[in-house]
């Protein structure tokens, strides 16, 4: 079950008013829009994979109903469309962007992003891109996969991991990686099934992912939409899962300090204590930002 990351310290970070209007620009779950519905505030919520808006749907139905939640099967990148669409809006009295992937998706079989359950290697959270996992490992070549993984996955033997996948595709052709247990079971081969706190494949998954959903790109395109839409006074909490992700949202939040449209509110990032790393360890590499618009 997916336990959402920092949770009551990323609402807190709201300062939530009743009645205030607040976006959680990345719904997964629901952790952070239940979290801010029941401390009063009204919700506009958006979130990309159709299966976790269904779930919503059915999750928040009387929320929906009484218009406290306004869910949007739709990518943050496209913020500015989605407040446009929203009629009388004035502004956001808070922001939060968890940039990680909720549990749900992860394990997923049919969006093939887990090293632990079998299904296509797809990866694809938005339908609608024309681009799988299988697809990049078919068409890129070897120097460009090692390249994604040292990026996207800081994976330290990124260089043997791509060789072996040149050479399987050379012998299996297009059927090569059709699934998830056969990247896995590569990459594990290749690191000779070395065990730590991750499964030997898992960076690997992660820069496939972050290249196949353009989370970087989609990131860097909506920092600049943020500021317009946060009212004066408002909160805006940024979680990032990896320098990839955490490196723009600094540089952004440090220039509009320096212009004086925000207060940081956090000289270091916040990061989850102790006893939520224990229950949670996907949440030990969460990053926290705040920042309060001027």
């Amino acid at each position: 079950m997916h336990q959402t990351v920092l949770l009551l310290p990323a609402v807190d970070h709201l300062h939530v008013q009743p009645g205030g209007l607040y976006l959680d620009a990345t719904f997964g779950a629901g952790g952070h829009t239940g979290e801010i519905l029941k401390r009063g505030g009204r919700v506009v919520a958006l979130d990309y994979d159709e299966l976790s808006v269904k779930k919503g749907q059915e999750k928040f139905a009387r929320e929906i109903a009484t218009d406290r939640l306004r869910l949007f099967t739709q990518n943050f990148v496209k913020l500015n469309q989605v407040v446009g669409s929203l009629g009388d809006f004035v502004g956001f009295d808070g922001m939060i962007f968890d940039l990680g992937t909720s549990t749900d998706q992860l394990m997923s079989a049919q969006h093939g992003l887990s090293v632990y359950t079998n299904g296509p290697l797809d990866m694809r959270l938005d339908k609608t891109l024309g681009v799988s996992a299988h697809d990049l490992l078919q068409a890129l070549s070897e120097k460009q996969l090692i390249e994604l993984f040292d990026e996207f996955g800081g994976e330290t033997e990124s260089r043997r991991i791509a060789r072996e996948i040149v050479l399987e595709r050379k012998k299996r052709g297009p059927e090569a990686f059709a699934t998830s247990f056969e990247l896995a079971n590569l990459v594990s081969r290749v690191k000779k099934n070395r065990l730590g706190k991750l499964h030997p494949a898992t960076k690997v998954f992660q820069a496939l992912r972050i290249a196949v959903n353009d989370e970087i790109g989609n990131l860097e395109r909506v920092l600049p939409q943020i500021i317009d839409a946060l009212k004066s006074g408002g909160y805006l909490v940024m979680i990032a899962f990896h320098e990839g992700e955490d490196r723009p949202v600094k540089k952004q939040l440090r220039a509009w300090a320096d212009e004086g449209l925000v207060q940081l509110e956090t000289k270091k990032p916040i990061m989850p204590d102790e006893a939520e790393t224990t229950a949670n360890p996907r949440s030990r590499s969460a990053k926290m930002r705040v920042a309060r618009k001027l």
